[in-house]
């Protein structure tokens, strides 16, 4: 896969700094695009490196340390590291020895310079919340280009604590390290634009169109979270709901063929409702024979829609007498997912550019 190549770095006019003077790159902007992440590898300590430092962010699990400690790393990082690799084992990226996500992440980084590369101005690049390549390096790398003013660009359409906020604290933690920081924008959520319910509705048809059935029911769903955060003040289920709506409502579907749920839920307590997994389940037992599924809160494909829906949801309709299954992939880095993202960054880069 071809490198994204820097543009020229625009410096001072070096005719008015004393000879002396430490040498200064500035007057660039960089877009970081910033995405959950991905293990390093699929054996057993890359797997808990990488759960550990999920798991321990605090956004993520909002339980007290001293009830959460020991839980995490006498019970969890014990067993689950072992579990997941196997999982990760099914996707893996093994001509680049990576995850799926990051693979797509960097495609969507590339493509999007290509999209913006009239402006030499502008240098983009791509991190991970969690993992690698680490967020602080690539603010660094960015300003190392000369990038005094940098947008990070969150690849999450609906804003939740537990993704949005932490990426943009882990990109916060960078700049309190720095002494000269970059000017920082944020780019919000983008659940409700246009562009991009434009851009997963007609992605849906063209994957539609590819199926040798029509569904008779489609399931739009997206990942989950406790309830208590949403009773805590988490906009992310009515930013997801919203989203489904407007789905909907693009492609003229009707109502009672069109389901909204919440998958991948963890631990005990209750989750947002209802739950991707048993709605497959129950379908599947009420005779429904041909179901689709889509995953429109994830701007790449992942473990969560290529192992969990694609993989897990298929079993359990096709186990539970369904004949006919398709998950609908997410926008990933194709011809719509990529103006979905250059709409958000131009939109964002006003004043700037």
């Amino acid at each position: 896969m071809n490198e994204i190549k820097p543009a020229a770095t625009f410096q001072p006019d070096p005719r008015f700094r004393p000879a002396d003077h430490p040498e200064v790159k500035c007057g660039r902007i960089g877009v970081l695009l910033l995405n959950l992440g991905t293990p390093d590898g699929t054996d057993y300590w890359s797997m808990r490196r990488y759960l550990k430092e999920f798991l321990s962010d605090e956004r993520v699990i909002e339980v007290p340390r001293w009830k959460w400690w020991p839980i995490l790393n006498l019970i969890i990082l014990t067993v689950r590291p072992g579990a997941k690799g196997k999982d990760y084992a099914t996707i893996w990226n093994n001509d680049l020895d990576e995850g799926p996500l990051k693979t797509i992440t960097r495609g969507q980084a590339e493509k999007l310079a290509e999209a913006l590369g009239h402006d030499e101005r502008i240098e983009v690049d791509f991190a991970m919340r969690y993992a690698n390549p680490t967020t602080e390096s690539r603010i660094k790398a960015l300003m190392d280009k000369g990038c005094d003013r940098i947008l990070l660009v969150p690849l999450y359409p609906q804003y939740a604590a537990a993704t949005t906020a932490t990426a943009a604290d882990q990109a916060f933690r960078a700049l309190m390290k720095m002494r000269w920081q970059p000017a920082v924008r944020v780019a919000p959520s983008y659940h409700d634009d246009p562009v991009y319910i434009d851009a997963v509705a007609n992605s849906m048809r063209q994957d539609l169109a590819k199926l040798d059935f029509e569904p008779e029911i489609i399931i739009a769903t997206f990942h989950g979270m406790p309830q208590a955060y949403l009773e805590a003040g988490d906009p992310y289920y009515c930013q997801c709901q919203k989203t489904s709506r407007l789905l909907r409502a693009s492609l003229g579907w009707p109502e009672e063929q069109w389901l909204t749920t919440f998958q991948s839920r963890f631990g005990d307590d209750p989750w947002l409702q209802p739950y991707t997994d048993e709605t497959v389940k129950r379908l599947a037992a009420e005779g429904v024979k041909r179901l689709a599924l889509v995953a429109p809160g994830f701007s790449a494909d992942c473990l969560e829609t290529l192992e969990e829906l694609d993989g897990e949801n298929r079993h359990y309709f096709e186990d539970g007498g369904g004949e006919k299954f398709a998950y609908l992939p997410a926008l990933n880095d194709s011809p719509d997912g990529i103006r979905t993202i250059e709409a958000v960054v131009r939109r964002e880069l006003q004043g700037w550019i």
